[in-house]
């Protein structure tokens, strides 16, 4: 069979993974799946025998890893050759063997180094080590070169041009995503389709990265980019997660069986599976491509734009999409450690998000006091809690430059939701000396993200490569002694494309109609979502403090009686109110933004609870 004349005639079925079977019959991650070409034959032909009789008619051989650098972590560095010519043998003995006219594809993996310029491994030395696998794969008799599950162009260059100069067979070249359609090198599927094509393989792949949704999108991206090329698609099983220990992949094989169809409807010349999949996988992708039923209603059909620059259309934030829907949201905000330590911070975190907290803000150096970077906790947060966070982003102390690196870095780590406030001055913190000029107040900061980073472009007008998506908060303060100036300022953030107000404390339930009054009186209808402050009392004392010392804060003396009266009870009383105080806003505020007094998380955990109910 020839692999090019095949697949200008039909699509073309490959096998499935090896490296998902092999550890499914016991064989550990940490051990070397390659040199099992020679210590364990058995277990490497039974599956591929496995994937023959599922209806394969290519398979990949066991050699994925089987180049210098990556052998040399087993020590096997010496064993190249005999390496990959046993993996094709093998393959050759069970395609004998089955009776059937099944294509071998010598499989070359990435070789596990960074080349330059992103690494210290010069492009000549890297094309030295692919040479070397590639001409020990086609001596031995394979039909084809597999380059596969690469992420740096420069590398899947450099292997192209090793196949080229070592032998005539055709090329396949694939590439894996992350989970934005990007390389981990930041290159959209159109750059990598033509930068392959270029390149002079035969067949432009991609594989792995995520499951069949996400490779019929970059599919569609790459055809679109090279119209008249080959495409190869072979996906995992969905994305992995981990199960009592083990890995899981939660694509079925039925599932496959559809997007087998929709793949040869956009135009994959071969389809196959990767991590994850099985001989049942196949089976299905096998069957499904043998019938002439439609594809799927279900499956993705929407054209997707050839521009270079396009981008998948990123989902709403939680926050941002349950303010649209007009659901009640529950924002906390907490405080980063002041040392190494995050365990408390966990902790807490944990309790109040299945207590029903929707949302962790975390605060950034409040009270000018030395603390973790917030950008750091909203990383460990969102990873180890799961919950969303919003990042306080103060401007005080920043420069032009910094602000926006920050804003790179916040979202390059999946920050989001910004709330954009000047920040305490540092005089009042640990270091009174330190500096805190800034160059944006904080209206000026939401224009620069909402107006131009937003749109893709830096304060200068410069691109960025690619829009961010920040849903952009600002400060709101619903009891202010100066009525004009505060809804000055507001009129002048929602100009600047404020998306959402976090308020100050309130304890009153008419103090929000108060000011949204005053406002339309002069602006219109005020049509942004509000988020009413609430602040636990804990003790008369704290309530004392906080009405006596703390400027915009008033609480009425109904409230300070009644927590005065509670005695060493105060804090069951301070939950009361606050859920008293929550409930009789609801009919114009959009939710909470609760501020834990002393650590109380546990109160916090309370007043959660009693408003979902």
């Amino acid at each position: 069979m020839n692999l090019l004349e095949t697949i200008s005639e039909k699509t073309l079925l490959a096998d499935g993974a090896m490296g998902t079977m092999l550890h499914a019959r016991g064989i550990g991650f940490d051990k070397c799946f390659d040199e099992l070409n020679l210590t364990n034959p058995v277990s490497v032909a039974e599956i591929h025998r496995e994937y023959i009789e599922a209806g394969a008619e290519l398979i990949i051989t066991n050699t994925f890893s089987a180049n210098r650098y990556k052998l040399s972590k087993h020590g096997l560095q010496d064993d190249v050759v005999e390496i990959n010519r046993a993996g094709v043998e093998l393959a050759k003995r069970i395609v004998s063997a089955s009776f059937k006219d099944v294509l071998i594809a010598g499989d070359v993996g990435p070789l596990g180094v960074r080349i330059a310029p992103y690494g210290r491994v010069k492009p000549e030395e890297a094309r030295a080590a692919f040479a070397e696998q590639i001409h020990a794969l086609a001596e031995a008799g394979a039909d084809l070169i597999v380059i596969e599950t690469m992420s740096d162009i420069y590398e899947i260059q450099e292997a192209i041009k090793a196949a080229k100069e070592i032998c005539s067979l055709p090329i396949v070249a694939s590439v894996t995503f992350t989970r934005d359609d990007r390389t981990l090198l930041g290159d959209s599927p159109a750059k990598v389709a033509r930068r392959i094509a270029d390149a002079g393989a035969d067949v432009i792949g991609v594989n792995c990265s995520g499951g069949p949704s996400q490779l019929l999108r970059i599919l569609k991206q790459m055809r679109q980019a090279v119209p008249n090329g080959k495409f190869w698609v072979k996906p995992n099983a969905g994305w992995p997660e981990q199960v009592g220990g083990r890995i899981m992949y939660p694509a079925d094989a039925e599932y496959f069986g559809d997007y087998a169809l929709s793949f040869r409807e956009a135009g994959a010349n071969i389809v196959g599976g990767c991590c994850g999949t099985t001989p049942q996988h196949i089976a299905s992708m096998k069957k499904a491509l043998e019938s002439t039923h439609q594809i799927s209603e279900f499956l993705e059909t929407s054209e997707i734009s050839d521009d270079d620059s396009a981008e998948p259309e990123e989902q709403p934030t939680q926050l941002a999409q349950k303010l649209a829907d007009g659901k009640f949201s529950i924002c906390v905000e907490m405080d980063p450690p002041r040392g190494l330590s995050t365990h408390k911070l966990l902790a807490g975190a944990s309790l109040l998000y299945d207590s029903g907290a929707d949302i962790i803000n975390v605060a950034d150096s409040p009270m000018a006091r030395m603390r973790m970077s917030a950008w750091a906790v909203c990383d460990v947060v969102q990873r180890t809690i799961g919950v969303e966070t919003t990042l306080h982003f103060p401007t005080r102390g920043r420069n032009l430059l910094r602000v926006q690196g920050d804003l790179l870095a916040a979202h390059a780590i999946g920050l989001r939701n910004v709330f954009v406030v000047m920040g305490d001055p540092t005089s009042i913190g640990d270091y009174p000396e330190a500096t805190d000029n800034y160059d944006l107040v904080p209206s000026g900061l939401i224009k620069l993200i909402k107006q131009g980073f937003n749109m893709g472009v830096d304060h200068s007008g410069t691109s960025i490569g690619q829009p961010t998506s920040f849903f952009v908060g600002a400060a709101l303060n619903l009891c202010p002694q100066d009525v004009d100036t505060e809804v000055k300022n507001l009129h002048r953030k929602i100009k600047a494309g404020t998306d959402f107000f976090l308020t100050q404390p309130i304890y009153r339930t008419d103090d929000g109609p108060k000011l949204i009054e005053a406002y339309e009186a002069k602006h219109g209808k005020l049509n942004k979502p509000i988020l009413a402050g609430i602040l636990p009392l804990v003790s008369a004392k704290h309530a004392n403090f906080l009405h006596h010392e703390v400027p915009g804060i008033f609480i009425p003396d109904e409230a300070r009686k009644r927590i005065e009266s509670a005695g060493e009870h105060g804090s069951k009383v301070g939950v009361e109110l606050a859920v008293e105080l929550v409930q009789g806003i609801k009919n114009w505020a959009h939710g909470i933004y609760i501020m834990p007094q002393f650590h109380r998380y546990d109160m916090i955990s309370e007043i959660i609870v009693a408003v979902k109910e």
